[in-house]
């Protein structure tokens, strides 16, 4: 029973893997190492000076209208970083909505978050 408990709590979204400040999305932003792009949206990459990957999210309200297609952007996000960030070495992550999505579907969301997050674990 206690292995499940720790496979859990490893593959958990805490509070020190998120981008938190104004200052922390800037350095990634001025400086970023890489910028990946899809088609709706874009990743910032940015070596991170903290033991664990980071990220960040800046969805804006003009690009994903609706609150509730905001949060689902973000959840998806959310759930890729805690599924793959063992295989992500130490990065800063910042996740922007480049398109309007508004045409756009969920699968279609996913694998664009996906493909980033395989283009970073790639280097």
């Amino acid at each position: 029973m206690p292995k499940s408990v720790s496979a859990i709590h490893a593959a958990s979204f805490t509070k020190e893997q998120r981008l938190l400040t104004p200052a922390a999305f800037r350095e990634v932003f001025d400086a970023p190492e890489r910028k990946l792009h899809q088609t709706h949206l874009m990743a910032f990459v940015k070596p991170s000076a903290y033991g664990k990957p980071r990220i960040g999210m800046a969805i804006t309200k003009r690009k994903v209208p609706t609150a509730v297609a905001r949060n689902l952007i973000k959840r998806h996000i959310r759930e890729q970083f805690r599924t793959k960030a063992f295989k992500i070495e130490n990065k800063d992550i910042v996740f922007i909505v480049k398109k309007s999505l508004k045409d756009v579907n969920s699968e279609e969301i996913k694998n664009q978050i996906s493909n980033i997050f395989k283009k970073i674990e790639k280097k």
